[in-house]
């Protein structure tokens, strides 16, 4: 009998078009569009597999979960973020998520995802807290975390700067820059300064600004009415809503579209706002951090972003310097992302072999702390037992330590040939590793503004988004 899945997303096209994609897998579908819709529906009929996604317009994911927990506790419950949080990820599998997806989703992921579920037994299914526990590794942490335990206390100077500013800046009601390549933890540093204020137990809402259509920004910021625009079959709550009284993060705000970067004048002007469609007049209370790879400051000389936006912003701005130049920092991290994924995984690996440590401190990590957070949970996943070697590590890491690929200060080398000393290669490997590095290189040279290397690649941001992710899980 074909399995049965329930699609549970406020996102109309995204239900639609992996509906599609699983009914040509053999599987049976069902959508609802909100976290009530999908509990009735999931009360009413059976299902093998639900996909929630975590950030929902009137529940969250971890509600909806503890709800078909509670009616049906074998059920496989997958759930999607839009933004990824090793808090989120680690909580929904203590409460009895079998796995979690990021986005955008890639469809042949998600079936990869749905099949293992459905490959183990039963008792895998259950929440950790009913597992038994690794045994304790006797070892003295050496990084301290934030007061929040999402943050890494790091030693490196600039690091330190940082924390200060932080610490200055959180208990204000400033309005805050990031500034930082992608993968250096805007989003993380964002909820370290909203869990520092007085707003602190009010809602933090994030919203990537880089993934949304022009039409549809205004939707996610401002809420819509029903009949607004096709589609809009029910009212929706928008971002300055569901933060409301707390915070909102803008990630890429850059990529904001003209008339919506107007719109958002006015409401941080006014404090007031009206729903895509409506009439009504709402007040609106928010603290507003934005994040950007690109310098907003040349972004409105050149007229890409409103100069009068651009200095609403800009009373406070911290910049996040890469990875490859927080040195000393970077074991902290090697042992952060080890004790997280260890727990995630319910493993005990003990560490890094010196090899290994000593390639982590040589790479200059194009990615940052995102894709060293990648490298590690891969390697755990990998490793059975003991520490973790060079074996599991991904290629661009022991090729770039054997054959400098990268240069010294970071900068990648076109001209450096990967497979020079490989006797025997596979033809489609060594493509998909060229697309790799070249996609890398682009992304450099344009200071990894992802719209500017898709332009160049010639390829939608879309497509550039789920190749660097592709690339990464390798």
């Amino acid at each position: 009998m074909n399995k049965r899945i329930l699609i549970i997303d406020d996102d109309f096209d995204m239900c639609a078009l992996l509906s599609r994609f699983l009914n040509k897998k053999g599987y049976i579908t069902e959508v609802a569009h909100n976290g009530s819709k999908g509990l009735a529906k999931f009360n009413e009929y059976h299902f093998d597999i639900v996909l929630c996604d975590f950030r929902l317009g009137d529940k969250d994911g971890k509600d909806v979960l503890s709800k078909i927990k509670e009616a049906k506790p074998k059920t496989i419950v997958i759930i999607i973020t839009g933004y990824y949080d090793i808090k989120i990820a680690v909580d929904v599998i203590k409460m009895g998520a079998f796995d979690y997806i990021t986005k955008p989703l890639i469809p042949d992921e998600v079936v990869n995802v749905i099949e293992k579920a459905l490959a183990n037994p039963v008792t895998e299914q259950q929440p950790s807290s009913q597992k038994t526990p690794p045994p304790a590794v006797d070892k003295k942490k050496k990084y301290e975390l934030s007061l929040n335990n999402e943050y890494l206390v790091g030693r490196d100077g600039e690091t330190s700067r940082i924390y200060r500013q932080i610490e200055i800046v959180a208990p204000t009601n400033y309005s805050v820059i990031l500034y930082g390549e992608s993968g250096t933890g805007k989003e993380v540093i964002a909820k370290t300064i909203h869990e520092a204020s007085a707003r602190k137990g009010k809602p933090f809402v994030a919203m990537d600004c880089g993934t949304l259509s022009k039409e549809l920004s205004g939707s996610e910021l401002f809420g819509h009415v029903k009949g607004a625009f096709t589609g809009a079959v029910t009212d929706k709550e928008g971002h300055f809503e569901l933060a409301n009284g707390g915070t909102l993060f803008l990630d890429e705000v850059s990529n904001l579209a003209k008339d919506v970067q107007a719109s958002l004048l006015r409401v941080i002007q006014e404090r007031k706002y009206k729903r895509v469609g409506g009439t009504k007049e709402m007040d609106v209370d928010v603290r507003i951090i934005v994040a950007s790879n690109e310098n907003l400051q040349e972004a409105y000389q050149k007229g890409k972003f409103r100069e009068d936006l651009y200095h609403r912003f800009n009373e406070f701005s911290i910049n996040l310097p890469p990875l490859r130049n927080r040195k000393e920092d970077i074991p902290l991290f090697a042992e952060f992302f080890l004790d997280r994924t260890n727990a995630e995984l319910q493993k005990n690996i003990e560490g890094y072999e010196e090899d290994v440590e000593e390639m982590f401190l040589n790479y200059p990590w194009p990615g940052n702390l995102r894709e060293f957070r990648n490298v590690v949970r891969r390697a755990v996943l990998l490793t059975s037992s003991g520490k973790i070697d060079s074996k599991v590590l991904p290629w661009e890491i022991t090729q770039s330590s054997s054959q400098n690929t990268y240069t010294r200060n970071g900068t990648f080398n076109m001209n450096a040939n990967p497979g020079a000393n490989i006797k025997e290669v596979d033809l489609k490997d060594a493509a998909a590793k060229a697309e790799y590095e070249t996609i890398m290189g682009v992304l450099k040279e344009v200071n990894y503004n992802k719209t500017k290397a898709a332009e160049i690649l010639k390829i939608d941001r879309k497509t550039l988004y789920n190749k660097i992710k592709i690339y990464e899980s390798l």
